[in-house]
């Protein structure tokens, strides 16, 4: 699960790259949201690995909702781009349900950590 979370992370990440690239250059707009979406989309793998190696719960804890933070901010920054008419919502759907996707993971994880650390 975990090695399959950090390649998931990462293409999420390698999408919110080709995103950023296909935006029009020309569009001071779309590269202002554009740099926003790829700083916050492409952190959110960051995040996870360095909550995979965390030392505490609390540090795995602090860095999954670092995360969540960071997966709450991409999809905001993608509304804009579709509200915005820059892109279409079509061609980022897929993206918007797997950033709703590792949201829910990232909820479970931390609540199953903190269960565990309730029960002691």
């Amino acid at each position: 699960m975990a090695q399959d979370l950090r390649q998931r992370t990462k293409k999420f990440a390698l999408r919110i790259i080709r995103l950023y690239s296909s935006l029009p250059s020309s569009s001071t707009v779309a590269q202002v949201i554009g740099k926003q979406v790829l700083r916050s989309g492409t952190s959110v793998g960051a995040h996870y690995r360095e909550a995979f190696r965390s030392r505490s719960n609390a540090e795995f804890i602090s860095k999954i909702e670092t995360g969540l933070q960071e997966l709450e901010e991409t999809v905001y920054w993608l509304e804009l781009l579709i509200e915005s008419n820059l892109v279409s919502e079509a061609k980022l759907k897929s993206l918007l349900i797997e950033a709703s996707e590792l949201t829910a993971i990232f909820i479970t994880s931390v609540k199953k950590v903190k269960q565990k650390q309730t029960k002691k």
